[in-house]
């Protein structure tokens, strides 16, 4: 009997609430769908112009920062007609080594991949393109090479070979093949057009280079980029990662001033002037000692300079023909003849500035620009000139200090005996002798010095 009662009043106590609930449940169509976590945030870099030492050290530093932020994607937006070939493997090291995914994305419209560009493309977890634009031409650039033998036939029937140049161009050239197509294999593009690319210069638009495996895909703009990537995997040296880009908040990068330093002082023609002054600074250091200013500007300019050059693809010769011909204009300025080592000193430097740089450690046009040349020629030769002429006026001066004064003065006796006695001149009385028989008071001049005497001649005059 207990118990029937307890039954009766959970049932009269739960009936309710068990119609609240049921009143109150929702269809499964209904029930929330579980929340999609963010995605992580995507790093965007800009890559503008040659490739040097600047964009070396810009990329790396954001592969590290994207690696210790734990971003999910690097997009590098390339505009670049090429570079020094030194600053592209190590990019291309650091991306082959980068745990995080980078996309080469060619862009805006009009942007293109040259030359050193192609090589990052093929390098790239994912390459991209802009429509508009283009890449390829990747033959290195051997303009301080060796000249190239006359096509020679070969044996057995063989074609001439009319594209074969000397021993060390051929090294150059297979070596680049070799390299480009070891990426295109790792990467799974098209290794064939890849030496395409490097032997005969070959270049393609956006849409040919998707449709020849060249890069993976085109997108008009980041967003329409980071949506067309979103569910790709892609394989890193982390393994494996699949990319979740849609809708990832977008970090735009902009070059340190440590970047921004490197490349302006890694610029041929900057590294040129900044050596320029520093030769100068000392120089007139050591013409005006304890000016401190023209010093201490100089040494900065020239550590920076040398800093440069030690990071720049220097050819020697050049190199020593710049001293060579600073120091012939030096020399001209100080032991002043017919101009011959003038004249030398500036053809050596001109010569010198022209072949500073070695153009086979970059594949674009890498060198002093002439007019910077010819400036600094022309500067070198005026004010050398400019000294030289200073020099000559002073030498054909009156001496007016020490005891060469004295030569030509006019004075008169104070007295006289015997072929000697004493003269007042310049103010001063001086011991004198003179062939001739003088009285006080007669007008003489100077002719030499012997010491502390005086030998003079009679004016004529009392």
């Amino acid at each position: 009997m207990f118990l029937r009662y307890v039954a009766l009043l959970l049932a009269l106590l739960g009936g309710p609430t068990l119609l609240l609930s049921a009143g109150h449940a929702q269809p499964d169509s209904e029930k929330a769908l579980p929340m999609r976590p963010a995605p992580p945030p995507v790093i965007v870099v800009a890559v503008k112009g040659a490739i040097g030492v600047g964009t070396g050290h810009l990329i790396e530093e954001v592969l590290s920062r994207a690696r210790n932020e734990r971003v999910g994607l690097v997009v590098l937006r390339l505009d670049t007609p090429g570079g020094l070939v030194s600053a592209t493997r190590d990019i291309i090291a650091a991306i082959l080594a980068s745990p995080v995914p980078v996309v080469l994305y060619v862009s805006p419209s009009g942007a293109r991949a040259a030359s050193a560009g192609t090589y990052i493309a093929y390098a790239s977890h994912i390459a991209a393109m802009a429509p508009g634009t283009h890449l390829g031409a990747a033959t290195p650039v051997q303009m301080g090479a060796p000249p190239s033998p006359a096509p020679q036939q070969r044996r057995d029937g063989d074609k001439p070979d009319g594209q074969t140049s000397g021993a060390m161009e051929r090294k150059v050239l297979n070596d680049a093949v070799a390299y480009l197509r070891s990426l295109a294999q790792l990467r799974g593009r098209n290794a064939d057009w890849a030496e395409k690319a490097v032997r005969e210069g070959a270049t393609l638009t956006a849409e040919e280079a998707v449709r020849e495996k060249v890069v993976d895909l085109l997108a008009g703009n980041v967003g329409d980029l980071l949506d067309r990537l979103d569910g790709r995997t892609v394989r890193t040296v982390n393994g494996d990662r699949l990319l979740a880009t849609r809708h990832a908040r977008v970090i735009d990068i902009e070059p340190g001033w440590k970047s921004r330093l490197l490349a302006i002082v890694t610029d041929p023609n900057i590294a040129f002037i900044l050596l320029m002054i520093g030769v100068y600074g000392i120089i007139f250091e050591f013409w005006h000692p304890g000016l401190g200013g023209p010093g201490i500007v100089g040494a900065i300019c020239l550590l920076v300079g040398l800093m440069a050059l030690s990071v720049l693809p220097v050819n020697l010769a050049g190199l020593g023909l710049l001293a060579l011909g600073i120091g012939m204009m030096t020399a001209e300025a100080f032991t002043p003849g017919i101009g011959v080592l003038g004249l030398g000193g500036v053809v050596s430097f001109l010569l010198g500035g022209l072949f500073l740089f070695d153009p086979a450690g970059a594949d674009i046009d890498f060198a002093v620009a002439l007019p910077v040349v010819i400036g600094a020629a022309v500067t070198n030769a005026l004010l050398f000139v400019g000294l030289l002429g200073m020099i000559l006026r002073v030498r054909r001066r009156k001496v007016v200090t020490g005891a060469e004064q004295m030569i030509g003065l006019e004075g008169s006796v104070v007295d006289w005996q015997d072929g000697q006695g004493r003269i007042r001149v310049h103010g001063e009385v001086w011991s004198a002798r003179a062939a001739a028989p003088l009285a006080p008071g007669t007008l003489v001049k100077v002719e030499r010095r012997d010491g502390l005497t005086l030998h003079v001649e009679p004016t004529g005059g009392m």
